[in-house]
């Protein structure tokens, strides 16, 4: 089943995305580079340096890199990293580049060492290395490319190896959104669906959008469905509230799921710490899924630490469960 705040689902209307840097809103400090680094290579007539974007899912890094393209001037060509599976797919498609065009690899982590090895001489001398006819007469021929960039996305910058993530001379950590930034989205977004919205049901949906313009567009559409159906059309403070008590997401933006993790480390666990294993094995999930789609939010909330000894649930964790700080761990040690 989808979650409405799965920020990892990508349904979005490509109309609702920004098209150029002045449309963006939020990551000012990565927008404000990018116009200098756009510009000057520009004026130089040269393709821009390769990028690196890292950060949670839903933050734009997709809607960033077909910016910077349109910026350019230029022709972007997108794929991912796990649909890249052999070296030879790779060369077909810096083979067929044009200059100072944008490769844009999303889950660039996902890349395999072998179609990695194809990356490493195209992105550092713009050439590839083909090898001709097989066994013993097999001969290795480099093919030049014409220059161009690569823009890498990822949202697990620490499984990059340390000889790609060398090679982006530029790289972007972005961060989840303040409230007031999804607030500015979500009018925008409202306009360009044709919805009316009053500014406190914006303030409200932006507030759980948990940080993520992705969600926070997602959340605007299920609205405005409450907002036809339960209303006149508008979407009202008190429809805004309806449709979030009816997707069960609270005033913190968590849904089902996040809260029984919570409870699940509080309750079963004594608050913690335990192991990820012990954890995804309690609740029926993944461990990957639980690090990859529900912890990072989690975490950046202050409702749960992440030890080296394993997942604890923070005071502030059980304050929104309605339990005590002192319940748990320090109640058991005294048994």
């Amino acid at each position: 089943m989808t979650r409405i705040v799965d920020p990892n689902t990508s349904t979005e209307d490509p109309a609702l995305r920004p098209r150029n840097l002045d449309e963006y809103i939020g990551q000012k400090k990565v927008v404000d580079n990018l116009k200098v680094y756009i510009r000057a290579a520009k004026a130089r007539g040269e393709a821009m340096d390769h990028v690196l974007l890292a950060g949670p899912p839903g933050l734009g890094k997709t809607s960033l890199a077909h910016i910077i393209a349109e910026e350019l001037g230029v022709e972007i060509r997108p794929t991912s990293g796990p649909v890249v599976e052999r070296g030879g797919d790779l060369a077909a498609i810096l083979n067929s580049l044009q200059p100072r065009e944008v490769l844009f690899i999303d889950e660039i982590h996902r890349l395999n060492r072998a179609v990695e090895e194809v990356l490493y001489p195209a992105v550092e001398d713009f050439k590839i290395d083909v090898m001709l006819g097989q066994g013993p007469g097999a001969q290795s021929v480099s093919l030049p490319l014409p220059p161009f960039t690569l823009i890498g996305a990822t949202t697990r910058a620490g499984l990059l190896t340390r000889p790609l993530r060398d090679r982006f001379q530029i790289q972007f950590a972005m961060d989840f959104y303040n409230a007031d930034e999804l607030a500015t989205i979500i009018t925008k977004s409202a306009h360009r669906l044709g919805v009316p919205l009053d500014n406190n049901a914006g303030i409200e949906l932006a507030q759980r959008s948990r940080g993520t313009p992705r969600v926070a567009n997602r959340m605007l559409r299920r609205a405005r469905d409450f907002a036809e159906v339960e209303g006149n059309g508008t979407i009202t403070l008190d429809i805004a509230k309806l449709a979030l008590e009816r997707l069960g997401i609270d005033e913190e933006g968590l849904d089902g799921m996040d809260r029984r993790i919570l409870e699940t480390i509080a309750n079963k666990f004594d608050g913690g710490p335990v192991g990820i294993d012990n954890l995804a094995t309690a609740i029926g999930e993944e461990s990957d899924t639980i690090e990859d789609v529900y912890e990072p939010f989690l975490i950046m909330r202050g409702l749960l630490q992440r030890t080296r000894q394993g997942r604890v649930i923070t005071s502030r964790g059980r304050k929104h469960l309605g339990q005590s700080a002192f319940q748990g761990t320090l109640f058991a040690g005294l048994e």
